[in-house]
């Protein structure tokens, strides 16, 4: 038995009704070490090209990764994948809380489920007990609702559920996944999928432990990376940013720096962020809660006391949510961006999407693409935070114009027409996150080429992004590395392809250990060389000790990611921008007159990447250099190999 892994996965066919107990395959475990990775291999092998992703041949797994609930720090996230019915590409989604924990604890490394019922049903997993239950009571209620009513059936309010709302129902292609009633994996349509299987929630209880091949070696190995994090500098940089705020401390942040997303991403400065941002949010906290085995809680739970939202209780709302619901709509009413977050959790929808849809529509109209006739007489117009409410109810229950907005705002311009796909700011059909690429170069890359489509959390890179932090990438890398980067200038295109390639890499090993982007991603506190003592403790695998093995995995992890694109057609033609990034120069603020030149970094990245720079189709030396040959005589078979 390895060690971290409870080495069986449990597969579920909702058409049936089979349930069987599967082994994990030692060689998935070595080669992609858990998480997303091995949900990139399963998802290989078991989906084709073309697959409907709201058919019952889709499949979706909930996976752990080998340190998820063995108290290492924050590692209780669950990874979230299948074909996304929102790009009709990889669908990735991560969330934290304390089900991924609970799933390892009944015995299993990842839940997947294919199929379709013929009734509303969750799955109830109790350790070796596994139950598809009827969930014909539960349907058309919120995840809060059908959470608590799970609870109340089961007796026992210590059960883990992931669960899905009317939107995921009504097959919202941009439906999210609730766990722990505010934590939300929310992109690319995962509660969707779920809701296409008629699949409510599934609920873990779980009664066993997760044991290191080397205890002592874990335990020590795990010491160093908390005392690192937690004295001296980093520890002070926590205690004064994401610790007192949470990730809303980073609206001050890229105000600074002209990255704000602003009015469908005109602009990255908002005149009124102060309104909107961490210390304004203070006024409303009451609670704080945290992740499992996780040092830093900076979730927080807000209250409205008064208003025309009073009553209103929600985690969060988290930075894309403040600025999907705010700056990006030119609201700044706090209260009424609260309330619509916890709408988004309640109807389970990504507020990310939710907002750029409604973004979408307020620019079209602005530019008169869009008449009041063809909405009903509605006139959605910048700033209106009762319209930005009012659309969120529409487009979780498909209402009206809402069902159209509810396909995403690409397909909705593509039934629009009339040149409003020009103001859909996505990649790949999912919609942009809070970034912008004019004032930080290699975001703007990592937005274009992330498997996902315009993704923060998978290529986004920190160390060019503000001054005080070039330093980590010169005390990590060395002068002449960090200087290949470019990495003291944010606003230089050079170097960050060689960047993105690294971070992506990078990250693809964290996602699929799997721990927080905190420490990994900002601040910059831990690299391979600190995973790797631990991982060697955990498993056992003795490739897992070495770094460099891990980078490759890496590599090896997101190139699988990329090929199951391929092989649905993605390719280069997909790995850009909208004009707005491309062509339009931001108009003011730090990146005033800057655009992102793709021309510059895509060709570099393209190497590094292993990419035919034509049609950015994997090439087959770099394939079989990672251990995919056989992935390469798939994409061969299909003509999307070079």
């Amino acid at each position: 038995m390895m060690g971290g892994y409870a080495g069986r996965y449990l597969y579920v066919d909702l058409t049936s009704g089979k349930i069987q107990v599967r082994e994990l395959p030692r060689a998935w475990a070595r080669d992609y070490l858990g998480g997303t990775g091995v949900a990139a291999r399963f998802l290989w092998e078991e989906l084709y090209a073309g697959v409907d992703p709201l058919g019952p041949d889709n499949v979706i797994v909930f996976g752990t990764g080998p340190a998820t609930g063995a108290l290492g720090h924050a590692t209780g996230r669950l990874v979230i994948a299948s074909k996304s019915p929102l790009t009709g590409l990889w669908g990735e989604s991560h969330v934290g809380g304390h089900l991924a924990p609970e799933i390892k604890y009944a015995g299993y490394d990842f839940i997947a489920v294919r199929g379709r019922s013929d009734r509303p049903v969750y799955l109830w997993v109790d350790d070796d007990h596994v139950e598809i239950r009827p969930a014909d009571h539960l349907w058309g209620k919120t995840t809060r609702e059908a959470n608590q009513m799970i609870w109340e059936e089961l007796g026992d309010d210590t059960v883990q559920v992931a669960v899905i709302g009317p939107a995921g129902e009504n097959l919202v292609r941009f439906a999210n996944v609730i766990v722990d009633f505010y934590d939300a994996a929310g992109r690319t349509g995962m509660g969707a999928v779920m809701g296409s299987k008629r699949l409510k929630a599934i609920a873990v209880r779980g009664s066993r432990g997760v044991r290191p091949a080397d205890p002592d070696g874990y335990y020590e190995a795990v010491r160093a990376m908390y005392e690192k994090a937690t004295t001296g500098e980093w520890s002070q940089i926590a205690d004064e940013t994401i610790r007192r705020y949470g990730t809303p401390y980073l609206i001050d942040v890229m105000s600074a720096i002209g990255r704000l997303p602003t009015k469908n991403h005109y602009t990255g400065i908002f005149p009124e962020y102060e309104e909107i941002n961490g210390d304004a949010l203070r006024a409303l906290r009451i609670s704080r809660k945290s992740c499992f085995s996780c040092f830093l809680q900076c979730k927080y739970v807000h209250h409205v006391p008064s208003g025309g939202y009073e009553g209103t209780l929600t985690g969060g709302p988290e930075y894309e949510a403040l600025v999907a619901l705010g700056s990006n709509l030119m609201i700044s009413d706090l209260e009424a961006i609260v309330h619509g977050n916890q709408l988004c959790n309640d109807y389970g929808m990504d507020v990310i999407s939710a907002g750029k849809v409604i973004s979408w529509l307020m620019e079209c109209y602005e530019r008169g693409l869009v008449t009041e006739e063809d909405l009903g007489g509605m006139r959605p117009r910048w700033g209106d935070a009762d319209l930005m409410v009012d659309l969120i109810h529409k487009m979780a229950r498909r209402e009206g114009i809402g069902d159209l907005l509810a396909e995403g705002a690409l397909r909705a311009a593509r039934k629009m027409g009339r040149g409003t796909e020009r103001y859909v700011i996505h990649v790949k059909g999912l919609e942009a996150s809070a970034q912008d690429g004019r004032s930080h170069k290699s975001i703007g890359l990592a937005h274009a080429v992330n498997v996902r489509g315009a993704d923060h959390l998978r290529g986004l890179c920190t160390y060019d992004e503000l001054p005080w932090a070039v330093k980590y990438a010169y005390e990590r890398f060395g002068e002449e590395e960090a200087r290949k980067m470019v990495i003291d200038d944010r606003l230089d295109p050079r170097g960050k392809g060689y960047l993105t390639w690294l971070t992506e890499n990078f990250y693809s090993i964290v996602d699929s250990i799997i721990t927080c982007k905190y420490g990994a991603m900002w601040p910059m506190i831990y690299y391979y060389d600190d995973f790797a003592p631990m991982l060697r403790a955990l498993t056992g695998i003795e490739e897992h000790g070495d770094p460099r093995y891990l980078a490759l995995m890496g590599e090896r992890i997101y190139m699988i990611r990329r090929c199951f694109n391929a092989r649905e057609g993605a390719g280069r033609k997909e790995d850009t921008l909208n004009p707005r990034f491309t062509e339009e120069p931001m108009p003011e603020g730090p990146g005033k007159g800057q655009v992102v030149e793709l021309d510059v970094m895509l060709p570099e990245y393209y190497e590094y990447r292993g990419l035919d720079l034509e049609t950015g189709w994997p090439k087959r030396e770099k394939l079989e250099e990672l251990g995919l040959s056989d992935v390469a005589d798939e994409l061969a078979r299909l003509g999307r190999l070079s």
